[in-house]
């Protein structure tokens, strides 16, 4: 496949940052901007040499891969009938707004042996991808995802915005089922659950306390990980690790045996590496992401979260 023929379906603020990163893409040709607003899609197009379409059936048999990034409720239809026309497809997180439509979609990609990939964007973090090798068998992890209120993206609660980053990072850490689950929370600024917490517990012993909120009054994204051999602090937003060793020869340091580490790593563009990833994988070549099938285990623990809240406001 020499040239990719892309669209992007949805261009409100995520989408229309794929139209960017796409246009610019070596061995990418954009060929449709997809929106319901075409004044909207008609802009972004003029810049790229796109075509501005409010009908996202019109990229059918015209192109080779398609982003979505449409409302959640809309995931489903719109990446099934991508997928259904043969068109790799990328869509953003969560996959889709229920399990029995994200067995759909997965599905429909196993079927026509397509490549499905869903915008879980904090796996292609400088600093994780910096230390991801060192993380073994963690015992116990904290992972806090705090962001000030935002109107975009209350479509959903802030386990299905938020917190589904740290789920997906987590299950594809611990190579264990959960066996225990338990979780609290409410709604602050709006009708659905604005902040949450849920302690997860795994078949391995491992447990995952996870909070996020979205009424915050500064934000953090932070992951920290326990594990025999050693404590790490993985800061997402500064792009920042800490690692605390057990070392008997360390000296010098604030606490005697333990030997310090920081490193901080440059501003990368995690969104431009997920997209040439999933070009790369269309073309033949894996790259690590986030599968149809990885995002529906994050989906998967995010509702049951969700629902446990909501069980609990009964």
């Amino acid at each position: 496949m020499d040239t990719v023929r892309a669209a992007v379906i949805g261009v409100g603020y995520f989408g229309s940052r794929h139209v960017d990163k796409l246009a610019r893409l070596p061995g990418v040709k954009l060929e449709y901007v997809v929106d319901l607003d075409l004044a909207r899609a008609e802009a972004l197009a003029g810049k790229t040499g796109a075509k501005a379409v409010t009908d996202f059936r019109a990229v059918l048999g015209g192109v080779d891969i398609a982003t979505v990034a449409v409302p959640t409720q809309a995931h489903a239809e719109v990446a099934g009938t991508l997928l259904d026309a043969g068109i790799h497809v990328l869509v953003e997180k969560p996959l889709t707004a229920t399990l029995a439509e994200a067995d759909r979609v997965v599905g429909a990609a196993a079927k026509q042996g397509l490549v499905l990939r869903v915008g879980h964007l904090e796996r292609f973090n400088p600093a994780l991808l910096a230390v991801r090798s060192q993380i073994g068998a963690p015992r116990f992890i904290e992972a806090h995802r705090l962001a000030p209120f935002k109107p975009r993206g209350t479509d959903v609660d802030v386990v299905l915005d938020l917190m589904i980053h740290d789920l997906d990072i987590i299950l594809s850490l611990v190579a264990a089922p959960v066996s225990e689950l338990r979780a609290s929370g409410a709604p602050v600024l709006t009708a659905d659950i604005d902040i949450a917490n849920a302690r997860v517990e795994f078949a391995n012993g491992c447990v995952a306390n996870i909070t996020a909120s979205r009424v915050s009054a500064k934000s953090m994204r932070k992951l920290r990980l326990f594990q025999p051999d050693c404590y790490l602090s993985i800061d997402f937003q500064d792009r920042s690790v800490d690692i605390a060793r057990a070392d008997p020869h360390a000296a010098g340091g604030p606490i005697p045996g333990v030997a310090l580490s920081r490193q901080q790593y440059p501003e990368g563009d995690s969104l431009e590496a997920e997209l040439a990833a999933f070009v790369e994988t269309v073309r033949g070549r894996d790259q690590p992401a986030a599968t149809g099938r990885d995002a529906r285990r994050a989906l998967e623990l995010a509702l049951a979260i969700s629902h446990r809240i909501r069980d609990q406001g009964k």
